[in-house]
């Protein structure tokens, strides 16, 4: 049974390896649905924020963050550092790439070493960069990149910003997304169809500067919903290669199963096979 016994040994370490890929995959995909439930409290806030400029005779005030002339553009490209991610990161750089050609002289800041590797690897210098993901938690990071976004429009260096970032539909479909962060003229439009119902309104200050912070607050809660979208993406991405090599593992599971099967059903006919010489060798 010599054959068989090793053949065993190497379908127990592949069972073991079918186990282990198992169990990081629920873990993936409970992470994926624990994420992907935070998601809704964005939509809340949202509305509600929507909903408190109404109070706003915003229509007729005009600030750098809602509206600016400026013709400079700033591509934000968003990376993640997790692993089993490099196809995912391509995507977004590849779309970050498409966007520079309909917009040659656009600035890039990047999140994410890995982004920056990237693009450095196709001669392109970012202007900013934030590389320390691990080091930082990701309201921290999106504080951080709403400060420098912020004070960049506020100085006119840009004008628009579009952020580029793998977005999660759900735990099978994941690709790279474009969003116009700022000016953030879009949070205006229904605005302007119902101030008029709101005719006795109290303004203790200036709406300009009550419209430059609430367009600054709702940067920093849209760049935190990107790297909570990025951390989710991730995690579906992982979860993809841990299914297709949990497939690739069984597979081979099964091929090792079978061949043990014949060895041992080998070893059984030598023994057979050996017993029956000897018997016949003693006969003689």
């Amino acid at each position: 049974m010599g054959k068989a016994n090793k053949v065993k040994r190497e379908f127990l370490d592949v069972r073991d390896l079918v186990e282990l890929v198992q169990v990081l995959k629920d873990i993936a995909d409970m992470k994926f649905h624990d994420l992907f439930a935070k998601r809704g409290g964005f939509q809340r806030f949202g509305e509600s924020f929507a909903e408190f400029f109404r109070l706003l005779d915003t229509v007729n005030v005009s600030h750098p963050l809602i509206a600016n002339t400026s013709k400079d553009v700033c591509i934000v490209v968003v990376t993640t550092e997790e692993g089993f991610v490099g196809d995912l990161n391509n995507k977004v750089v590849t779309r970050a790439l498409e966007l520079r050609n309909e917009y040659p002289e656009a600035k890039f800041v990047t999140v994410g070493r890995k982004g920056v590797m990237k693009l450095e690897m196709l001669g392109i210098k970012s202007e900013k960069t934030y590389e320390e993901l691990a080091e930082k938690s990701l309201y921290d990071l999106a504080v951080l990149l709403k400060d420098h976004l912020v004070g960049q429009v506020m100085t006119g260096a840009y004008g628009k910003v579009i952020v580029v970032y793998p977005w999660p539909k759900d735990l099978q479909t994941v690709r790279a997304r474009v969003v116009k962060l700022l000016p953030a003229d879009f949070i205006f439009q229904k605005q302007e169809q119902t101030v008029e119902s709101f005719t006795k309104v109290i303004e203790e200050s200036d709406p300009l500067d009550i419209i430059g912070y609430l367009a600054a607050l709702w940067t920093s809660s849209k760049i935190y919903e990107v790297m909570l979208d990025t951390s989710i993406a991730a995690v579906a991405a992982q979860s993809q290669q841990l299914d297709t090599s949990l497939m690739n593992v069984k597979k081979e599971a099964g091929n090792v199963k079978l061949k043990w099967r014949k060895a041992r059903k080998g070893d059984i006919d030598k023994s057979l096979r050996e017993t029956f010489s000897s018997r016949l060798m003693t006969k003689r």
